[in-house]
């Protein structure tokens, strides 16, 4: 198993790709801390999983402290930590007309702050390991779609950590500092999102191939056994890259001239 014995802090694992990240994770032998808002999800996620290989902690990632708890449920519970996994983020649409200061602030401190101050507050153990960080970000942070502002500057934040980071916590503390970028990815969320946009009940079965070339989104668990590499010893001496998770060129792309427009989210 290629996380055997691992202790691994995962944000926003009671869903999506945060939980399939966990469970992929349990799969190669390591125990993991879940987190997020949704107490039954959650619990459930713990139940899958097995109560001696996971446990929960349900709050806000705005909250001050949350960092310094999560990391002290894990030494508590396993009595070390190996590596983080930050992938919690809120996604919200905005423009550059409706994003105001408070909501500017909202996402920032959930999608990069917070990712800050979990490495922080794990740093002492994570370099007792020699351990790890993986970054969960999105390919909008290069530039981002129109209806997605915000939450795309947070993201461009956040790639540019990981690279400060991945330099100098390798040189000074012996740990690791990866991220990759997932592109569309069809979790429970954003199946929902579309719908509440208006689309079918089935509409990612029927994408353009300009946004699906292969005829299907990402599935989360995909994305999670990318994220194993990372995480694992197999991954060596590594740090400060950034990896695009895309079923295409992201950058540099010719999309076809009669490509149909849909209002996406990676």
């Amino acid at each position: 198993m290629r996380l055997q014995n691992k202790v691994i802090i995962i944000t926003g694992s009671t869903t999506g790709i945060g939980k399939a990240i966990a469970k992929r994770c349990v799969a190669e032998g390591a125990k993991v801390v879940i987190h997020g808002l949704e107490e039954t999800w959650g619990q459930e996620v713990v139940a899958e999983l097995g109560s001696d290989k996971a446990v929960l902690h349900v709050e806000d990632l705005a909250n001050e402290g949350v960092a310094e708890r999560l990391v002290q449920l894990a030494i508590a519970t396993y009595g070390k930590l190996d590596a983080v996994v930050n992938n919690a983020a809120i996604v919200a649409s905005s423009n550059i007309h409706t994003t105001d200061r408070a909501f500017l602030q909202k996402l920032f401190t959930v999608n990069t702050i917070a990712p800050i101050e979990l490495i922080k507050a794990a740093l002492p153990y994570l370099e007792q390991q020699h351990g790890c960080v993986l970054n969960i970000g999105s390919v909008n942070a290069y530039s981002g779609e129109p209806n997605l502002f915000a939450y795309s500057v947070s993201k461009g934040a956040l790639m540019t950590m990981t690279r400060n980071l991945g330099d100098t916590l390798h040189r000074e503390n012996g740990v690791r500092v990866n991220q990759i970028n997932p592109g569309w990815v069809l979790t429970e969320t954003e199946r929902q999102r579309k719908k509440d946009h208006g689309l079918a009940e089935d509409w990612y079965k029927d994408l353009p191939s300009v946004y699906a070339p292969s005829g299907r989104i990402i599935w989360p668990a995909e994305i999670a056994a990318a994220a194993v590499y990372w995480l694992a010893d197999e991954s060596g001496p590594i740090s400060g890259q950034v990896v695009d998770l895309e079923q295409h060129p992201f950058i540099g792309r010719n999309p076809p001239k009669d490509a149909t427009t849909i209002n996406v989210k990676k």
